[in-house]
């Protein structure tokens, strides 16, 4: 999957950076920095999307850890994802962490 350029080659960006899947049917994006091919890509295969806002997604707010379908780690202190998951039908645990900006 191309990744955009975004903050330059020192900055640390993957795909999960960008999506992560919750289930086969249900993912958590950051569409800033996704390519416009791969949003319609997922619309077409039927897969909601859950929106990370700007300012969550400096704290990580994207990059979740799915432990089974519709069950997920995120870091404490995004609490507006937390809130768009849980809305979702995701349950949510909360992990401390080292959060990079």
């Amino acid at each position: 999957m191309p990744l955009p350029y975004a903050e330059g080659p020192e900055h640390c960006l993957h795909l999960m950076s960008l999506i992560s899947m919750l289930d086969h049917d249900l993912a958590l994006v950051y569409s800033r920095y996704r390519p416009v091919f791969f949003r319609k890509q997922l619309e077409c295969m039927n897969i909601q999307l859950i929106e990370v806002p700007d300012e969550e997604y400096k704290s990580l707010g994207a990059n979740v850890l799915t432990m089974a379908p519709r069950k997920c780690i995120a870091l404490e202190g995004n609490p507006r994802t937390a809130e768009k998951l849980r809305a979702a039908g995701i349950e949510l645990l909360h992990t401390p962490g080292k959060k990079f900006h």
